[in-house]
């Protein structure tokens, strides 16, 4: 996006935005120099963050894969989706079973000026401005056409981070995981500080300083998250590692991303 452009209603181009630092970091046009400030000092500190990004996106189409084709699931709620790029959920959805429906919350002004453009032109999709912070309103929003009285495919990809502790993390992941039938699952990937915790808290400061907080969790905190969820194989894994079309070997100190798909038995 040009930053000669106007900004749409309700977007503040000077502050920046961590869906438009991550649309930078995955090579898109729909952000400003507000947020590529803020992002490439985050990737002058650690320079594998924009693959860490793709390998983040990449790990989102296979779980979709996965859910919408092995799993049967026929609903996905996609809780902060962020701005649509190529190879949106209900993109890989559709291509791997017919009669999916796709609900995207996100509460980002830019990215709810895409998502309603979205939903005016594709059918079976359906977008809400929404918190996951304030899940609750989300849950009892009009135009949530899920049915959760049947399985449904709950995705918290690359967001959990961006909700601290005293943000009620763990306790808007138990009303989901609640509502959500038998059958359902629910997808994540998170920041961790597991390989290198002296530089991810320094990486922390630094985005926090630049308008973009966040919180590492480790692996132990993540699991917290699917409660008595099962998860599904390989486990809660780095990105790259969760069911990767080509097995390769994956170098864990340079991907501090962790992720995992969880069923409610």
């Amino acid at each position: 996006m040009s930053d000669l452009r106007p900004a749409p209603a309700g977007v503040d181009p000077n502050t920046p935005s961590a869906a438009r630092i991550y649309d930078y970091a995955l090579g898109g046009k729909d952000n400003y120099e507000a947020d590529r400030v803020a992002a490439e000092k985050a990737f002058a500190m650690a320079p594998e963050m924009p693959v860490m990004a793709r390998q983040n996106r990449a790990f989102l189409g296979r779980a979709v894969r996965f859910l919408a084709g092995e799993a049967g699931v026929r609903q996905f709620l996609d809780i902060g989706s962020g701005l649509p790029t190529q190879q949106n959920v209900h993109q890989v959805a559709a291509e791997a079973a017919e009669g999916t429906r796709v609900v995207y919350v996100d509460y980002d002004p830019l990215v709810v000026a895409h998502g309603d453009a979205l939903v005016a032109d594709t059918p079976g999709v359906a977008f809400i401005r929404g918190d996951l912070r304030r899940v609750e309103d989300v849950l009892a929003h009009p135009d949530l056409a899920i049915d959760f009285s049947e399985p449904v495919a709950v995705l918290l990809v690359a967001v959990l981070h961006f909700v601290r502790d005293e943000e009620r993390a763990y306790e808007v992941v138990d009303l989901l995981r609640d509502r959500m039938a038998p059958g359902s699952y629910l997808a994540l990937s998170h920041v961790t500080p597991d390989p290198h915790p002296e530089e991810t808290a320094e990486l922390v400061q630094v985005s926090t300083k630049a308008g973009a907080p966040w919180v590492a969790r480790s692996r132990e905190e993540l699991l917290r998250f699917f409660g008595d969820f099962e998860l599904v194989e390989p486990g809660l894994v780095t990105a790259p590692e969760w069911r990767p079309g080509i097995a390769r070997p994956v170098d864990f100190g340079k991907m501090w991303v962790l992720a995992g798909v969880g069923r409610k038995v």
